[in-house]
């Protein structure tokens, strides 16, 4: 950041009064910017007995499997954020059932909260950020080219929660893998 959003400025990075971290400061104006993790929300699609899952179309992971999913706007709850990251990424109705999941992702300062779904009719198609979309078995998904450790980590914990009649909600840390 260089420049203050408040009044255009040039910003510092100084340790406020009171604080023990450095942030961006405008002296002008005294705004103090705090940069926070963003949050990713999406959710984890059934029809029947089989996960609808996508085809990245985008970076990261371009042409990785994942679980419809992206960062929350402003003005939307979690849950609403997941529905319409399906609409726009599987362009499936879902009805978004209890939280399943939640990653803290240090290494780019993400939290990832993914919810169990229902699909509402069956009906999906590839969105914009979509090469393809699928429905997939337990030993159909392709476990080796998913997109995100937090992908994975949702999914396991789905069909654990399954095996076992559970309506769980887990939670890991995911850091930097060593070599990356």
């Amino acid at each position: 950041m260089k420049f203050c959003s408040e009044c255009a400025h040039p910003v510092s990075v100084l340790i406020p009064e009171g604080d023990d971290l450095p942030r961006f400061v405008c002296e002008q104006c005294g705004t103090i910017h705090y940069r926070n993790p963003l949050l990713v929300v999406g959710c984890v699609p059934v029809w029947e007995d089989r996960i609808l899952l996508c085809r990245r179309a985008i970076e990261p992971r371009h042409g990785y499997w994942t679980v419809p999913a992206g960062f929350l706007e402003n003005d939307e709850t979690t849950r609403e954020g997941a529905a319409r990251e399906t609409r726009e990424e599987a362009c499936a109705e879902v009805r978004v059932g209890s939280a399943l999941s939640m990653s803290h992702v240090v290494h780019v300062n993400q939290v990832h909260l993914m919810y169990r779904g229902e699909l509402v009719d069956g009906r999906f198609a590839p969105g914009r950020e979509s090469l393809e979309t699928g429905l997939f078995t337990r030993q159909e998904i392709p476990w080796d080219s998913l997109a995100f450790p937090s992908v994975r980590f949702c999914l396991e914990q789905y069909f654990d929660d399954l095996d076992r009649g559970l309506d769980g909600f887990h939670i890991q840390d995911v850091r930097k893998p060593v070599g990356r």
